[in-house]
């Protein structure tokens, strides 16, 4: 298949699908507008006063934008539609560009007389995106191996008690970094000790899992940490630590380079993952485990050990994001705190595809429509805020019914092996 094409053939569920979430996005934009149609400028800020080169600001007509937005998108729409009847590849080209205009138009109307500032919005949207990238490539490398790893909610909850209990205690929030690795890996023993040696259904024991891990952490707060939060709970936060040169690069540098140093260890994650997830012998022996473990055992390959050792360097990257739930996002653990980011997490790996970066730029997504319902509040956006608690949540769901097509996992995920 063609790197820039969605579906390789016309007839695919992908083919059929884009088109219709195409046409449905730009009739909800045209009634927007039709309903209430904007007037005065929208604002788009795009520098910080400590860039190399203040970029100028762009200032354009709130409804006239809106509305050519409207127009551009339905070409686009028009165009999946004729890519569908001559069943013809459809092109990445087309979703991201859709997408990418959509938002302006959208912007253009939420933000009319004022400010979006640019940086603010997308550098929020990777901070955001820590946890859901952290939980998706946790959920890829499990899956990979043959283990559903729904377990990933319970991995981040427990990494966040974790790594502020540690970080409180010591006094340092990287052992709390740390600490949190090792719970998600302590999540991620229980599940591969069900799910691989005794066999039991996988996603049982992960929703499983899941509660008993909210249970656990609500039980330890309110009886330990909530009397004892000056000793326990009251962890250092990791701050924001731009690097020099290129954090002060206009646009990129504010959104990618002055982040905290949680955002750095995940960029180092992901290239690596992604790297020994294909170019590498370990990557290979993943892989078969995952596809054709019968194969792999026939050739030597210690099917259920690879599983436990994929699935607890799983769960210590999915704990890993939860750390940033009480290190970063608060000072602090709180009941409940991930708020569902492990299901979120999960979703990213299915809209991904099982790979490691359309797994982070998935979450990305998410991660950009969670920051979004915070700024679009903070301007006064005529958007309702109970649209906007609702938008990463349709966002997820518009992604994984809408845009995926045909995904396939891979052949013996979630299929326990019983060596002969």
């Amino acid at each position: 298949m063609a790197p820039d094409t969605v579906v390789t053939h016309g007839r695919g569920s992908g083919a059929r699908k884009l088109p219709v979430v195409l046409g449905v996005l730009t009739l909800l934009l045209a009634g927007v507008l039709l309903r209430s149609s904007p007037s005065g400028d929208t604002t788009f800020q795009l520098s910080t006063v400590t860039d190399f080169v203040t970029l100028p600001d762009i200032v354009v007509p709130s409804g006239p934008t809106a509305w050519l937005m409207v127009v551009i998108c339905l070409g686009l729409t028009a165009e999946a539609v004729r890519r569908m009847l001559t069943r013809v590849s459809q092109p990445m080209w087309i979703p991201i560009t859709f997408a990418i205009l959509w938002m302006i138009g959208f912007l253009s109307w939420a933000a009319a007389g004022d400010r979006i500032r640019v940086v603010s919005l997308l550098g929020g949207a990777v901070a955001l995106a820590i946890p859901l990238v952290f939980g998706a490539l946790g959920g890829v490398l499990g899956e990979r191996a043959g283990v559903v790893n729904i377990a990933i909610e319970g991995q981040l909850l427990l990494g966040a008690f974790a790594a502020a209990v540690t970080a409180s205690m010591t006094g340092s929030p990287w052992a709390g970094v740390a600490a949190a690795a090792v719970a998600g890996a302590l999540v991620a023993l229980i599940l591969g000790l069900f799910a691989i040696t005794y066999f039991v259904d996988q996603v049982i024991v992960g929703v499983v899992l899941n509660v008993l891990v909210v249970g656990l952490t609500n039980f330890l707060f309110r009886q330990v940490l909530t009397p004892n939060s000056e000793s326990l709970n009251s962890p250092e936060r990791l701050r924001a630590l731009p690097i020099p040169i290129l954090g002060d690069i206009p646009l990129i540098g504010p959104i990618f380079f002055r982040q905290t140093p949680l955002v750095y260890l995940l960029y180092i994650v992901v290239a690596v993952v992604a790297y020994a997830l294909y170019r590498t012998r370990w990557g290979l022996r993943l892989r078969a485990v995952g596809e054709h473990p019968k194969a792999a055992d026939t050739v030597g390959i210690k099917v259920n050990r690879t599983r436990y050792r994929t699935i607890l360097l799983a769960g210590a990257i999915a704990g890993l994001g939860g750390a940033y739930f009480s290190l970063v996002s608060v000072a602090g653990f709180n009941r409940e705190m991930t708020g569902g980011a492990g299901y979120i997490a999960l979703a990213a790996v299915i809209f991904g595809k099982w790979d490691p970066i359309r797994a982070t730029l998935a979450a990305l997504l998410f991660g950009f429509a969670t920051n979004l319902q915070g700024v679009l509040s903070a301007i006064g956006s005529p958007v309702p805020s109970q649209f906007m608690l609702m938008l990463p949540y349709l966002v997820t769901i518009f992604a994984v019914a809408g845009l995926v097509g045909r995904s396939r996992p891979p052949a013996a995920d979630g299929v326990p092996y019983r060596q002969q």
